[in-house]
């Protein structure tokens, strides 16, 4: 299982490197940028539909116990 502690230093990790997480109700979100998350203690809270500025449109916010798992995502396939 992931900890709070393993996603706060995937999305502070310098360079980024975009990853996606999956959840158990079989979503996936791809995290393109450090600004695209929000680590809590128990859940992450994750922005949808990103701009050019880094400002979401909304955010969905997913508890840790359902993240199945997190892998890297290609450069160019998180474009």
């Amino acid at each position: 299982m992931i900890s709070a502690i393993e996603l706060k230093r995937r999305k502070e990790a310098k360079p980024f490197k975009p990853f996606r997480i999956c959840v158990s109700d079989g979503k996936t979100y791809d995290i393109t940028n450090h600004d695209a998350m929000f680590v809590k203690r128990n859940a992450v809270m994750i922005g949808i539909d990103i701009d050019t500025h880094s400002l979401a449109e909304h955010f969905v916010e997913c508890a840790i116990i359902h993240i199945t798992c997190v892998e890297d995502i290609a450069t160019a396939e998180a474009a």
